[in-house]
Parts: structure tokens; C-alpha cells; sequence
């Protein structure tokens, strides 16, 4: 399987999705002294979404780390986090990046997760990647 890069603020829920999820994963660190993460290989991106109608749904270190051409190149699809109080805002940074880098938005999940969505982002991820590889010259 190839790579995860994932986006976690203070709160730590995205972190706790990702320890649950139990996959090697690469953090995009949160503050702007800490040296920038390069991606090496395919991945794919966990990231949230944080308030509600905010004008800014992608956080900042997310659109850094994307604004570098090599790590977006080597984006392969999204799954986003977020909170259903938001409605229709739920889970907008993956909408907004998977459309910006014309890739796809594979899943979508609520703060931490669910027992189920670890499962299914598991199972998930390893049919993905095994599409990708019968699909890729």
C-alpha cells in the first residue's frame, strides 16, 4: 500500500483517526518553524474541515504543504473529516481539494471516526491502491 499524509491541529482528532486506522502515516506539521513535510511516494491526504461557513475551509498547513508542485503531484484522492453540525459544510476542505487537484474524495468521516469507518477507510485504502497499480502503466 502506498502512502498516507494526514493533517491534525491541536484538537488531535484527525491524529486519533489515524492511530485507530493503525497505517503508516506522515503528518503535515502544524507550525511554520517546523521543517515542511515532502512526500516520496503516491498518497493519499486525511484532512478536516474546521468551522462552520468559514471562509477558509482548507487549513493553512494543508494548502502549504499542496501548494508545493511535487507533493500535489503525487496526490492520489482525499478523505476528509468533519463535524455533521456544520451541514452542508460537513467535510468541505476534502470537497474543495479533491475538486482543486482533480482527484477523488474517498471517504468522508465524522471528528474521530467510528469502529466502522477505521474498517472501511482500511478496506478501502487496499482496494484503491490496488486499482492504481492494475491501472497505471
Amino acid at each position: 500500500m502506498a502512502a498516507l499524509v494526514y493533517f491534525s491541529n491541536l484538537s488531535e482528532n484527525t491524529h486519533r483517526f489515524i492511530e485507530r486506522l493503525g497505517l503508516p502515516a506522515d503528518r503535515i506539521p502544524i507550525r511554520r518553524d517546523d521543517a515542511p513535510l515532502t512526500a516520496t511516494e503516491p498518497y493519499v491526504l486525511i484532512v478536516p474541515t474546521y468551522g462552520a461557513r468559514a471562509e477558509r475551509k482548507i487549513p493553512t498547513q494543508v494548502a502549504r504543504f499542496l501548494n508545493d508542485p511535487g507533493n500535489r503531484t503525487l496526490l492520489r484522492g482525499v478523505i476528509a473529516s468533519g463535524n455533521a453540525n456544520f451541514g452542508d459544510e460537513f467535510c468541505a476542505a476534502g470537497h474543495q481539494i479533491a475538486d482543486k487537484c482533480h482527484v477523488p474524495l474517498l471517504y468522508r468521516f465524522e471528528i474521530a471516526g467510528t469502529p466502522e469507518d477505521h474498517t472501511r477507510v482500511r478496506d478501502g485504502l487496499t482496494q484503491f491502491w490496488t486499482n492504481q497499480e492494475t491501472t497505471t502503466p
